[in-house]
């Protein structure tokens, strides 16, 4: 649902307002403590965000960039099942809520949304966030153990955003497998790091061995063709830096790109990309140079040159994350 002022930028202003009354020193110590724990390796048993200046600091720092990131991957996975709009949504581990504004962006149209958290801070703000926006007025803030003990009742669509990293293997595989025996749809997020994508990796064959199809970014279902430990598959998203950004990371660029991994499979019938641009193209004198995933399962390097006329225009203008050969407007 698009809204006016656009999703983004209603939610940073909603979050700049919450600021306003949390000194920026608490603010930026609370976010440097909340990265260095996220950034652990060692899973957490009990909520990280102890209070609200937590929440809000966090909010105000990971938010914006969260919802970037689920954003794209929910338009790719829309460009692949374009008939699907969901009639119910359940967004686990949603914290603030940032994948309920995502999918409110994706699809028109009110539906039934929960998000379940074991923060109550998390779930207190995000309820409070939540009021800015129209179609999320509604939304069931609901406190649950994010684990082997998950239990779903049946919807269209789950989201499990940035939230596997902070699960042990055997909860990992609950929440997935919960996911997809209560859902048509499952779009899974993680960061774009070498771990985030092999938790992606798991969390598909998981998909996969339930039924579902993969609709984005493969553009097939065999198994993924890089090799473990070597490279990795992620995508960008940019995202405006807010001043509390700047504090925390320093710098003076206006924006900062998102590096995500992603999943997005479903029961229902599915058009992946016939292939999928996995690096930022090259763009030399008369040719581009794109690194794709093919529905053959094979990764491979495509030269477009001026001789293939529109197409190599296409491929000048392509993206890291985009189908090709493209489809309409954008991925």
């Amino acid at each position: 649902m698009n809204v006016s002022p656009p999703a983004a930028d209603l939610l940073r202003t909603t979050l700049d307002g919450l600021l306003d009354g949390l000194p920026p020193k608490r603010a930026a110590a609370a976010v440097e403590r909340l990265i260095t724990h996220y950034r652990g390796t060692t899973p957490t048993d009990a909520p990280v965000l102890r209070d609200r200046a937590d929440a809000v600091a966090y909010a105000a720092y990971r938010m914006p960039a969260t919802f970037q990131a689920v954003r794209a991957a929910l338009a790719a996975f829309a460009r692949a099942v374009p008939d699907f709009t969901p009639a119910g949504h359940v967004d686990v581990g949603g914290g603030t809520g940032a994948a309920t504004w995502a999918v409110a962006e994706t699809w028109a149209g009110a539906r039934p949304v929960t998000v379940l958290d074991w923060a109550e801070s998390a779930l207190a703000l995000g309820r409070e966030i939540a009021a800015a926006h129209p179609a999320l007025a509604a939304v069931r803030w609901q406190r649950a153990r994010i684990g082997t003990a998950l239990a779903l009742d049946p919807t269209d669509l789950v989201t499990v955003s940035y939230v596997l990293g902070e699960l042990t293997d055997a909860d990992r595989a609950a929440v997935v497998d919960a996911a997809a025996a209560a859902a048509r749809a499952v779009v899974i997020v993680e960061p774009g790091t070498p771990d985030g994508y092999a938790r992606i990796v798991a969390a598909r064959d998981r998909l996969a061995g339930a039924g579902f199809r993969i609709a984005a970014p493969c553009p097939h279902g065999a198994a993924c063709p890089i090799a473990p430990g070597g490279d990795w598959c992620h995508f960008a998203a940019r995202v405006a830096r807010s001043s509390l950004h700047r504090q925390v990371k320093g710098g003076s660029l206006p924006y900062e790109d998102e590096k995500y991994a992603y999943v997005a499979a479903t029961r229902l019938s599915a058009a992946p990309a016939p292939a999928r641009v996995v690096r930022h193209p090259q763009v030399r004198k008369g040719q581009v140079l794109l690194d794709l995933c093919e529905a053959d399962g094979a990764l491979r390097r495509r030269t477009v040159t001026k001789r293939h006329g529109d197409l190599y225009k296409a491929a000048r203008d392509a993206a890291w994350g985009d189908p090709w050969p493209p489809r309409d407007g954008p991925a």
